[in-house]
């Protein structure tokens, strides 16, 4: 609900990505106006724009993203899964392979949505469009911020001034919003990185309903002992979306012959055993990923009044994990409880809010990333002993439902780790005997199997 405040008339998100639409639409119930500055051209078309190179890589939007999504936007996921998106049970409808072999899937009653990327922006922008305090300029880059002593008061484009009341910067990782504030002497925040320095490589093909025994995504994670790791999901259009991730200077190949090698040499077979017989669909696309970085604007004395950074600009995540959508999201859930809130400081409080959404898939990212021995970042006393436990949690997992879903729902963003750590699952965890486990409810893949297909 607009709550009434003479100082909230015009607002400017700077970017129209996803994370520019989902703050938009938070805006547009507290603000007169609100107007998006994007620097490529918005059709109504879904394709794929130049300013998401990502977005043709795989993308898959998590449970705690999907909720929030369908809050802002009511009946959304039903109109996506009308025009084709797929809707996947998290546990039941695919196969996460951790510690040799496949967490047991079993209904979890958690859905998920599988979609391309420019399916879901499309969707979104539509539905932004339709509401009467949002304009949209396209073709429109900013150049620099409109700065009064310690406030921000709007953007520079390339042909004019807009003032503000409110800018929100959207812009990703390429942001120029430290270099802007930078300059107006305003203090920069400390950055936590992490070096993962991964390349993935991106292919579609045809889905057959046979493909993966009928399953619908596949998720090949990566060990200590080999760092590769791989991701299929179906898409729209009767399509999977393949993505293949290297590390440390493996650069997975472009080329179907050595697309479909690399594949083999996955912990499991799951995706080569779709990709050596598939059809494919046009080229390949490949991007590097040098750092996770988590800028830390909690930690800030002086922030500019009437500016936020938002979304991959506050914290750009290891796309491997398939969190910065859902992420945003609940960034923009954030925004909306401290708009709601009267009160001085909305940068200090958002920031605060933010960190604390930031916190849980950073710290899963990070934990899985600081496994591998060759990534640099800090390393805490209590990491090697909880990455011991969850190693324990997945192979529980590989027989024990609730074991997996209590995992899985803390990777989709609906509990928090420490639900990991209740009384009865640590009790499980530490007293399993995985010489002994009921084999009759794995997944049927296992180390063994793995070596004989070699």
């Amino acid at each position: 609900m607009k709550r009434f405040d003479p100082e909230r008339k015009k607002a400017l998100v700077i970017c129209g990505s996803m994370s520019g639409l989902l703050a938009a639409r938070i805006l547009s119930d507290f603000y007169d106006e609100v107007t998006i500055l994007e620097r490529d051209d918005l059709s109504n078309e879904v394709e794929n724009r130049r300013g998401v190179p990502q977005g043709w890589h795989a993308h898959g939007l998590l449970a705690g993203g999907s909720q929030v999504l369908e809050e802002l936007f009511p009946d959304i996921s039903t109109e996506l899964a009308a025009a084709g998106a797929v809707t996947a049970d998290v546990v039941k409808d695919g196969k996460w392979f951790f510690e040799g072999d496949c967490l047991v899937q079993v209904p979890s009653g958690t859905s998920g949505l599988l979609l391309s990327r420019p399916f879901l922006e499309n969707a979104v922008r539509r539905r932004v469009r339709r509401l009467d305090r949002i304009r949209m300029i396209d073709n429109c880059a900013v150049r620099d911020l409109i700065v009064y002593g310690v406030c921000v008061k709007g953007v520079i484009t390339d042909d004019k001034w807009l003032e503000a009341d409110l800018v929100i910067d959207t812009s990703g990782r390429g942001s120029q919003s430290l270099k802007w504030l930078g300059s107006y002497g305003f203090p920069t925040p400390i950055e936590e990185r992490v070096e993962i320095d991964i390349a993935y490589t991106t292919r579609y093909f045809r889905r057959r309903k046979s493909d993966l025994g009928g399953d619908l995504f596949a998720v090949v994670n990566p060990s200590p002992e080999n760092a590769n790791s791989g991701v299929i999901l179906a898409q729209e259009g009767d399509r999977w979306v393949v993505t293949l991730i290297g590390r440390f200077g493996v650069r997975p190949p472009e080329d179907m012959e050595g697309f479909t090698e690399f594949a083999k040499g996955l912990n499991a077979p799951f995706i080569y055993d779709v990709v050596r017989n598939a059809e494919p669909i046009g080229g390949a696309c490949t991007m590097r990923f040098p750092a996770s970085v988590r800028r830390r604007y909690e930690k800030l004395r002086q922030l500019p009044k009437g500016f936020l950074s938002f979304g991959d600009a506050v914290c750009s995540f290891n796309p491997a994990y398939g969190q910065g959508m859902s992420v945003a999201a609940m960034q923009a859930r954030a925004l909306r409880e401290q708009l709601a809130n009267s009160g001085e400081d909305l940068a200090k409080r958002f920031y605060r809010s933010a960190s604390k959404v930031i916190d849980t898939p950073w710290t899963i990212a990070v934990g899985s990333d600081l496994r591998m021995p060759q990534v640099e970042g800090k390393r805490t006393a209590a990491g090697r002993p909880m990455n011991w436990y969850i190693g324990r949690l997945h192979k529980l997992g590989h027989y024990d439902g609730e074991a997996a879903l209590a995992f899985l729902r803390v990777a989709q963003l609906l509990d928090e780790p420490s639900s990991l750590m209740h009384p009865k699952l640590t009790w499980r965890v530490l007293t399993a005997n995985f010489s002994r486990r009921p084999d009759s409810l794995t997944s049927g893949f296992n180390a063994t199997a793995g070596a004989e297909r070699g």
